[in-house]
């Protein structure tokens, strides 16, 4: 596989080495005391400034919901979110769907809530060329220079791979240089610059830019879109406690039903709801991922 460029330098140091592991030993602070907080780990999907907000308003509001010290950190990339899970240095996290098979995979880090867009729990993923570029089909992105979020992102990077690869574009041998760019609206931002030809986000990550580049929709445009995409979600470290588990659960859908709750969902990530769900919503999504040739052990240290 090729060496990746990176694009943006992390902008939020992960979770620093203070952070205590919510499985306490003997006499330690109980979890979610204020000697023993809860840290849920964001991770920087879209604007970093709207995450981070949008994150210390939803631990701020589950703290009230359920009485425990919650703390949000917002990680570096995805796998740093699942390493701060895997070593008890966050309890909970807000990981996208591959993020989550592989946290699931490594370190059975379990599903509780996932989240619902314009009424689904499903998404699509969208690949993005420049308007200039002259690439007006799949077979064009061959020997392109091409924008990921980055290698555990399912709409950024595991899925728009596999739709190359049904187009007879072989990710691996017929892309030109590739950017790991860090998130989606910066893919977008790639492709509307001409840094990146091409590009791979979730469908519309365009709105997120549309603000302050309203030709947006006219510079960056799309060429293909993924079948559909389980929503990403919350997810739990395997050793928080069960009363502690389904009382966080309990605390997110009660901030579904406020106005400020759904407020700070909508500034974090864009969720409009949150429904309760297990690990077998992802077995039809793991059968397609198993129908490609992806191997969840491949991408397993």
């Amino acid at each position: 596989m090729k060496r990746y460029i990176l694009l943006i330098v992390g902008a939020v140091v992960l979770l620093a080495p203070i952070l205590v592991s919510g499985c306490a030993p003997a006499g330690s602070p109980e979890l979610g005391s204020p000697e023993n907080p809860i840290i849920i780990a964001f991770v920087p999907s879209g604007e970093m400034e709207r995450v981070t907000a949008g994150g210390e308003a939803v631990a701020e509001l589950l703290a009230e919901e359920t009485g425990y010290t919650i703390e949000s950190t917002v990680a570096t990339s995805y796998a740093a979110a699942i390493e701060a899970m895997g070593a008890g240095e966050a309890q909970v996290g807000m990981l996208a769907t591959f993020a989550y098979l592989l946290a699931h995979e490594k370190y059975d880090v379990e599903v509780g809530l996932v989240s619902v867009r314009y009424g689904s729990p499903y998404y699509t993923g969208q690949i993005i060329v420049g308007a200039d570029t002259g690439i007006e089909t799949l077979a064009d992105v061959a020997g392109r220079s091409v924008c990921w979020v980055d290698a555990t992102s399912t709409s950024g990077y595991i899925i728009p791979r596999v739709v190359l690869g049904a187009a007879g574009v072989d990710p691996e041998s017929d892309l030109g240089q590739e950017v790991e760019a860090g998130s989606h609206d910066l893919v977008v931002m790639s492709v509307y610059s001409g840094d990146c030809e091409v590009g791979a986000t979730y469908v519309d990550a365009r709105d997120v830019v549309a603000g302050d580049f309203p030709d947006v929709f006219d510079k960056v445009l799309v060429i293909a879109e993924s079948p559909e995409i389980p929503n990403d979600g919350v997810q739990f470290a395997p050793d928080v406690p069960d009363e502690v588990r389904e009382s966080l659960i309990a605390g997110f859908l009660a901030m579904t039903e406020t106005e400020e709750g759904l407020e700070a969902l909508d500034i974090a990530y864009d969720w409009g709801d949150l429904v309760e769900k297990d690990d077998s919503f992802y077995d039809g999504f793991r059968q397609t991922l198993d129908a490609a040739g992806v191997v969840l052990d491949e991408y397993v240290d």
